[in-house]
Protein backbone atom coordinates (compact mmCIF):
# COMPACT_ATOMS: atom_id res chain seq x y z
CA UNK A 1 0.00 0.00 0.00
CA UNK A 2 2.99 2.30 0.48
CA UNK A 3 3.41 2.54 -3.29
CA UNK A 4 0.08 4.35 -3.69
CA UNK A 5 1.03 6.76 -0.90
CA UNK A 6 4.41 7.22 -2.51
CA UNK A 7 2.78 7.93 -5.88
CA UNK A 8 0.56 10.55 -4.23
CA UNK A 9 3.62 12.19 -2.70
CA UNK A 10 5.40 12.11 -6.07
CA UNK A 11 2.34 13.67 -7.67
CA UNK A 12 2.42 16.39 -5.02
CA UNK A 13 6.11 17.04 -5.72
CA UNK A 14 5.31 17.37 -9.42
CA UNK A 15 2.44 19.75 -8.64
CA UNK A 16 4.70 21.92 -6.48
CA UNK A 17 7.43 21.91 -9.14
CA UNK A 18 4.82 23.11 -11.65
CA UNK A 19 3.64 25.76 -9.19
CA UNK A 20 7.21 26.96 -8.68
CA UNK A 21 7.69 27.28 -12.44
CA UNK A 22 4.37 29.09 -12.75
CA UNK A 23 5.27 31.51 -9.93
CA UNK A 24 8.57 32.31 -11.63
CA UNK A 25 6.69 32.93 -14.89
CA UNK A 26 4.27 35.16 -12.97
CA UNK A 27 7.20 37.08 -11.52
CA UNK A 28 8.60 37.70 -15.02
CA UNK A 29 5.17 38.80 -16.26
CA UNK A 30 4.85 41.25 -13.37
CA UNK A 31 8.31 42.71 -14.01
CA UNK A 32 7.56 43.03 -17.74
CA UNK A 33 4.04 44.40 -17.02
CA UNK A 34 2.32 41.81 -19.20
CA UNK A 35 -1.19 42.07 -17.80
CA UNK A 36 -2.71 39.42 -20.08
CA UNK A 37 -0.07 36.91 -18.99
CA UNK A 38 -0.59 37.80 -15.33
CA UNK A 39 -4.31 37.10 -15.64
CA UNK A 40 -3.73 33.81 -17.46
CA UNK A 41 -1.11 32.71 -14.95
CA UNK A 42 -3.43 33.58 -12.05
CA UNK A 43 -6.09 31.27 -13.50
CA UNK A 44 -3.53 28.50 -13.96
CA UNK A 45 -2.28 29.04 -10.42
CA UNK A 46 -5.80 28.67 -8.99
CA UNK A 47 -6.31 25.41 -10.91
CA UNK A 48 -2.95 24.08 -9.75
CA UNK A 49 -3.64 25.05 -6.14
CA UNK A 50 -6.91 23.12 -6.35
CA UNK A 51 -4.95 20.05 -7.51
CA UNK A 52 -2.49 20.50 -4.65
CA UNK A 53 -5.34 20.72 -2.13
CA UNK A 54 -6.94 17.59 -3.58
CA UNK A 55 -3.74 15.55 -3.38
CA UNK A 56 -3.10 16.87 0.13
CA UNK A 57 -6.57 15.70 1.15
CA UNK A 58 -5.94 12.29 -0.45
CA UNK A 59 -2.64 11.93 1.42
CA UNK A 60 -4.21 12.98 4.72
CA UNK A 61 -7.01 10.42 4.32
CA UNK A 62 -4.84 7.60 2.98
CA UNK A 63 -4.90 4.41 5.05
CA UNK A 64 -1.09 4.27 5.18
CA UNK A 65 -0.53 7.88 6.28
CA UNK A 66 0.95 6.68 9.58
CA UNK A 67 3.81 5.12 7.59
CA UNK A 68 5.13 8.60 6.81
CA UNK A 69 6.59 8.81 10.31
CA UNK A 70 8.12 5.33 10.24
CA UNK A 71 9.34 5.08 6.62
CA UNK A 72 12.53 7.09 6.04
CA UNK A 73 11.97 7.45 2.27
CA UNK A 74 8.44 8.79 2.77
CA UNK A 75 9.62 11.12 5.52
CA UNK A 76 12.32 12.52 3.22
CA UNK A 77 9.75 12.97 0.47
CA UNK A 78 7.42 14.89 2.81
CA UNK A 79 10.34 17.07 3.95
CA UNK A 80 11.14 17.90 0.33
CA UNK A 81 7.48 18.72 -0.33
CA UNK A 82 7.38 21.06 2.67
CA UNK A 83 10.57 22.81 1.52
CA UNK A 84 9.15 23.30 -1.97
CA UNK A 85 5.91 24.58 -0.50
CA UNK A 86 7.80 27.09 1.67
CA UNK A 87 9.67 28.33 -1.40
CA UNK A 88 6.36 28.70 -3.27
CA UNK A 89 4.97 30.74 -0.36
CA UNK A 90 7.96 33.08 -0.42
CA UNK A 91 7.77 33.69 -4.17
CA UNK A 92 3.99 34.08 -4.07
CA UNK A 93 4.28 36.70 -1.31
CA UNK A 94 6.95 38.56 -3.30
CA UNK A 95 4.71 38.52 -6.37
CA UNK A 96 1.76 39.75 -4.33
CA UNK A 97 3.81 42.62 -2.90
CA UNK A 98 5.01 43.58 -6.39
CA UNK A 99 1.43 43.58 -7.69
CA UNK A 100 0.30 45.79 -4.80
CA UNK A 101 3.10 48.26 -5.49
CA UNK A 102 2.17 48.33 -9.17
CA UNK A 103 -1.48 48.90 -8.30
CA UNK A 104 -0.60 51.77 -5.95
CA UNK A 105 1.59 53.35 -8.62
CA UNK A 106 -1.23 53.05 -11.13
CA UNK A 107 -3.69 54.73 -8.74
CA UNK A 108 -1.23 57.54 -8.00
CA UNK A 109 -0.66 58.12 -11.71
CA UNK A 110 -4.39 57.99 -12.36
CA UNK A 111 -4.98 60.58 -9.62
CA UNK A 112 -2.33 62.87 -11.10
CA UNK A 113 -3.91 62.61 -14.54
CA UNK A 114 -7.35 63.36 -13.13
CA UNK A 115 -6.02 66.31 -11.15
CA UNK A 116 -4.44 67.76 -14.27
CA UNK A 117 -7.83 67.68 -16.02
CA UNK A 118 -9.41 70.02 -13.55
CA UNK A 119 -9.09 70.37 -9.83
CA UNK A 120 -12.57 71.86 -9.51
CA UNK A 121 -14.16 68.68 -10.82
CA UNK A 122 -12.24 66.30 -8.57
CA UNK A 123 -13.86 64.24 -5.80
CA UNK A 124 -13.27 60.88 -4.15
CA UNK A 125 -15.46 57.78 -4.03
CA UNK A 126 -16.04 55.55 -0.99
CA UNK A 127 -12.84 53.56 -1.72
CA UNK A 128 -10.73 56.73 -1.68
CA UNK A 129 -10.12 56.72 -5.42
CA UNK A 130 -10.15 60.12 -7.11
CA UNK A 131 -12.84 60.70 -9.71
CA UNK A 132 -13.68 63.54 -12.05
CA UNK A 133 -17.30 64.54 -11.75
CA UNK A 134 -18.49 66.83 -14.50
CA UNK A 135 -21.83 67.51 -12.84
CA UNK A 136 -20.29 68.37 -9.47
CA UNK A 137 -22.68 70.93 -8.02
CA UNK A 138 -24.49 71.64 -11.30
CA UNK A 139 -27.51 69.46 -10.63
CA UNK A 140 -28.58 71.23 -7.43
CA UNK A 141 -32.13 72.58 -7.38
CA UNK A 142 -31.99 74.82 -4.31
Amino acid sequence: MTSSLQSLLEQQQDNLASLLTLLNDEQRAIVNRQSEDITSLARQKIALLDKIKLVDHQVANHVDTAEITSNEALRAQVKSIRENLAECHIINNLNGDALLRAQRSFHMLNNLIQQSRGKNQMTYNSEGIAQNVRSFGTNLKA
